[in-house]
């Protein structure tokens, strides 16, 4: 069994699902008292998020690579870095270790092409909306069509999301929004919507709404999971 590097902390609410899934994958795959082989670092995401506030992503990246480096270190054989928005630097991450960082928008892409899907609907934080890093990966190496809610819609997803999912609030009006924009990208021609970032699946789940839902968190861990017992 391969170890599985993990950075998280952004937010830990989301860093204890990657934790749950991949375990609870490892130990449906192995049975008996069977769990993986995990490298995790936590990180205070006060600190990063003063960072994201300023706009600062040279420091972001260093910051984060440093860490990747301990992890590494640590003895993982491949990293995870457990947030959608990180990954903008994830490229700058991966040129810093020697071991390979299992992209999240390869994962969750992935999936949406092996179920047919050639429009897909994309929330998440602002930067993950609005910056090519995500949309364009979808587009230029899956040739998926890609469609995000408007500048409004944009902000009220963003704000939720750090206001209350990386708190640990879960508001059923924030819940009532979240699917008054999935259905509005569904009517705009998605043929399902990715939850572009990992707390997501903490207010949204496919119990509420009929529009197909592809949960980055879940796919990202399981396809972590395989690749560990590979």
């Amino acid at each position: 069994m391969k170890t599985i590097g993990l950075l998280g902390g952004m937010s830990w609410e989301s860093t204890e699902m990657y934790y749950r899934i991949i375990n609870e994958y490892v130990r449906t795959k192995l049975g008996g008292l069977h769990s993986a082989k995990i490298c995790l670092y936590s990180i205070n995401f006060q600190e990063i998020e003063k960072l994201l506030y300023l706009n600062d992503w040279k420091a972001i990246a260093k910051n984060l690579s440093n860490i990747a480096k301990n992890i590494e270190i640590g003895g993982a054989d491949f990293l995870l870095i457990c947030t959608n928005t990180m990954h903008k630097v994830a490229s700058e991450i991966e040129n810093n270790i020697n071991i390979p960082v299992l992209h999240i928008v390869d994962a969750t892409a992935e999936e949406v092409v092996k179920q047919g899907i050639d429009t897909i609907g994309l929330i998440g934080t602002k930067p993950t909306m609005e910056a090519e890093f995500y949309k364009g990966r979808l587009t230029d190496k899956f040739n998926l069509k890609v469609i995000v809610p408007d500048a409004n819609d944009r902000q009220i997803v963003h704000d939720v999301i750090f206001n209350e999912l990386c708190l640990g609030k879960i508001k059923e009006s924030s819940r009532k929004q979240y699917l008054r924009i999935i259905e509005q990208l569904s009517d705009q021609g998605a043929k399902a919507v990715i939850l572009g970032c990992t707390e997501l699946a903490l207010l949204v789940q496919k119990k509420h709404t009929a529009v197909l839902l592809f949960d980055t968190t879940r796919i990202h861990a399981e396809k972590a999971a395989e690749m560990a017992l590979s």
